[in-house]
């Protein structure tokens, strides 16, 4: 039986390896990032979720991208969060932007 991803509104569809690679490329455009890097990141997550039995929340996969995204590359990162979380207005992608502006800045400082 196929993995089934459980989206926010209750919806079940299969799990799609193409559609993450799209989706995790989508964010990747025009960026110094190979296609050999996103085909890495959608390998391990699909390597990840193998610990679910039947069902994944579609959240789960998306934490998972942007946390492989935010290893790889910021921009990559912030463009598939906007689209994940659906910012509400300019006010919370800026406090996303210095988060991770922030965040950035503490790993500099180690």
């Amino acid at each position: 039986m196929p993995l089934m991803v459980v989206k926010s509104d209750n919806r079940r569809e299969p799990f799609d390896r193409n559609k993450l690679r799209e989706g995790i490329s989508r964010a990747c455009e025009k960026r110094n990032i190979s296609p050999a890097a996103i085909e890495k990141i959608v390998s391990e997550i699909e390597h990840e979720l193998q610990e679910y039995v039947l069902e994944v929340p579609s959240r789960v996969i998306g934490e998972k991208v942007l946390e492989k995204l935010l290893k790889l590359d910021n921009i990559a990162y912030i463009r598939f969060a906007s689209v994940y979380y659906q910012y509400a207005n300019i006010d919370t992608f800026l406090n996303e932007l210095l988060r991770l502006k922030e965040q950035n800045s503490q790993v500099k400082k180690i």
